[in-house]
């Protein structure tokens, strides 16, 4: 089940990309994943990237905020269920969602004691 797809000639893990994407059966649809999609994806598997793609996560045109937003809530929330598996990994997959969350919109939707709901945006 973790295998690697080819997208413009780069390999990404189906796993995340099933996971950023929402989406079980991302074979049909890997022509349609947006660039900033690909990228939280190359972040995610190798959280040392981040510092720099930071601004190039700033300065994107995202072609879906909402639907973009929903990717870092998944891998949030992936990774605090998963967390028993790899602790490290998970908590630095969890830090990239973050702090992509909070350069982009501002604040966590997640955060503890927060009762912001998902339809304020």
């Amino acid at each position: 089940m973790n295998g690697e797809v080819i997208i413009l000639e780069k390999k990404y893990s189906e796993r995340n990309l099933q996971l950023i994407t929402g989406k079980k059966d991302i074979s049909s649809h890997t022509m349609d994943i947006p660039e900033e999609m690909l990228l939280l994806s190359e972040a995610i598997e190798d959280p040392r990237r981040l510092p720099y793609l930071l601004e190039t996560f700033y300065t994107a045109q995202i072609k879906n905020e909402k639907a973009f937003h929903f990717a870092l809530l998944r891998v949030q929330v992936d990774s605090d269920i998963r967390m028993h598996e790899d602790i490290q990994r998970y908590q630095q997959r969890r830090y990239v969602a973050e702090t992509l969350e909070k350069l982009l919109y501002g604040e966590l939707m997640l955060s503890v004691g927060d009762n912001t709901s998902l339809e304020e945006d």
